[in-house]
């Protein structure tokens, strides 16, 4: 045992019915009875059993201890050993608080019906409303045990608590119980409807809803507080680095796009020089291209009040013309542009065609990139003439 373990932690009824034993004997049955309660608590009814049994071979006249024997006994499956200990323990102390627990050990040694013969003892009658709600649900089970699985569920639905929304203390074996029944019974539905319900009550881990409910459901139940704070602190670590390699990303792309752009500007810088150094007549690549579109201009600005004495022929002329003009300038840009320029000028003028087709067509846009001319000092801007 452990060094911690005193009889200080018994109750004191117990402690007074110890006190007919030696001081250093209580003491020993004390402090093992103390070893059992907490092997209970960890879940570990064998070896509950193991200091029950030496507590039960120093005082097996003592009540509580047989009574403590017979519960650890019934946990650990031992129910012919549970039973004889709880009905030695009822004949010392007079108590039918173990009824139940007795009828429940006749199920497991397979005898269902001494079982319901115990439910409808005089004795059970002298039980608390808690022991008659527990001694109801093992007579369910003896039914169910009896193949009378209608019975059982029928046997629970007598009960008015099994309709309290409020939570008690045997709430949640009693609807684990009635659920229980209904699948047995074959209600499929409405059996996972009270598991759910058993497990909102059990909030102890006291049966199996969860388990069965899942089952039924073929859902996953987890345990979210186990996890909570870890998982708050791996999504909290995750989000600071996510936000750290986003804001370096952007930082990078930033940067890079800084540096694209300062090349940008350095090659528009150069080209700007390099334009101003050089002749004017050498900037550019296609002078007579230039003139004609010169030449055109002046004649869309000194024609373009008489664009409506043009005649049916000059306008079936322009639709030829419009033909061609859009061919060339979607072939190739500065042939285009170098052969456009001869045949604006065969006749000595601009056709005036091709003058309504520079005035009415703005969406054609010319192969290449037309010039800003910078005025000439002394010459005036031709503009419309006035008529």
């Amino acid at each position: 045992m452990a060094p911690d373990i005193t009889v200080d932690e018994l109750d004191k009824e117990v402690l007074e019915e110890l006190g007919s034993l030696p001081g250093d004997l209580a003491d020993l049955v004390g402090r093992h009875l103390v070893a059992a309660e907490r092997a209970l608590e960890e879940d570990d009814p064998d070896r509950a059993h193991e200091h029950t049994k030496v507590a039960r071979r120093f005082a097996a006249r003592i009540g509580v201890v047989r009574e403590a024997a017979g519960i650890v006994a019934y946990r650990a499956g031992h129910y012919s050993e549970a039973l004889s200990d709880l009905r030695a323990a009822r004949r010392m102390t007079g108590s039918e608080a173990y009824l139940p627990v007795m009828a429940d050990c006749e199920r497991g040694l397979g005898r269902p019906e001494r079982a319901i013969d115990l439910v409808r003892s005089p004795e059970a009658e002298r039980l608390d409303r808690a022991g008659r709600i527990e001694l109801t649900i093992v007579e369910s089970g003896a039914r169910r045990d009896l193949g009378q699985h209608d019975a059982a569920v029928i046997t629970l639905q007598r009960l008015p608590e099994l309709r309290d929304p409020q939570p008690r203390p045997w709430s949640a074996r009693l609807a684990f119980a009635y659920a229980d029944a209904l699948a047995e019974a074959g209600h499929q539905e409405a059996a996972t409807d009270w598991f759910g319900r058993a497990m909102a009550f059990d909030e102890d881990g006291e049966t199996d809803a969860a388990e069965r409910y899942a089952e039924l459901t073929g859902s996953v139940i987890e345990d979210v507080e186990e996890d909570y704070d870890y998982e708050d602190d791996f999504d909290d670590a995750g989000a600071v680095e996510t936000g750290t390699a986003a804001e370096a990303d952007e930082d990078t792309d930033d940067d890079a796009a800084l540096a694209e752009a300062g090349d940008l500007l350095g090659a528009d810088a150069v080209t700007e020089e390099g334009a101003e150094d050089l002749p004017e007549e050498t900037v550019f690549e296609a002078p007579e291209a230039v003139g004609s579109a010169e030449a055109e201009e002046d004649s869309v600005n000194e024609d373009s009040g008489d664009e409506d004495s043009v005649d049916e022929d000059s306008v079936d002329e322009d639709s030829v013309d419009e033909d061609s003009v859009g061919g060339e300038v979607a072939g190739n840009g500065e042939d285009a542009a170098a052969s456009a320029a001869p045949g604006s000028q065969a006749g000595g003028e601009p056709e005036p065609a091709v003058e309504a087709q520079a005035g009415e067509v703005p969406g054609i846009t010319p192969a290449f990139i037309e010039p800003h001319f910078d005025e000439e000092p002394g010459k005036e801007k031709p503009g419309k003439s006035d008529d």
